[in-house]
């Protein structure tokens, strides 16, 4: 991939954030009026087929997408806690999926498992 300015600028914006971001917040992030958003859309999609990106969907119908590279704490696929008020989406570590009592059914084992934890942030507990 060639190396343009609106490729390097939404990097940019994705590698500074905390967690996955929506196509509206990387355009929100952007220098207001230098790119439009069926362009940045592009750019989402391209650095997401070269697999520079991971594009999400949390259940709420909403695409994020999240940057892949090796200054991230967590680097493999992993769950994220996405408040039903806000909107806000966190990094979750690695969670462990057991049975509660025994082992995992056949059905389940080596099955790929894709978390994704809802509820209420803390901002949103105590306002």
């Amino acid at each position: 991939m060639r190396a343009t300015g609106a490729r390097i600028d939404v990097l940019v914006v994705l590698h500074e954030a905390a967690g996955p971001l929506t196509h509206e917040q990387v355009m929100g992030a952007l220098r207001t009026g230098v790119y439009d958003k069926a362009s940045v859309w592009r750019v989402l999609a391209d650095l997401a087929e070269a697999g520079i990106l991971r594009r999400m969907d949390l259940g709420d119908r909403v695409w994020r997408y999240e940057l892949l590279d090796s200054c991230r704490a967590i680097t493999d696929d992993h769950p994220h806690f996405l408040c039903e008020d806000c909107g806000d989406v966190s990094c979750l570590p690695a969670l462990e999926v057991r049975a509660k009592d025994g082992d995992l059914p056949t059905a389940l084992q080596g099955a790929e498992f894709r978390l994704r934890v809802m509820g209420r942030c803390a901002d949103c507990l105590n306002a």
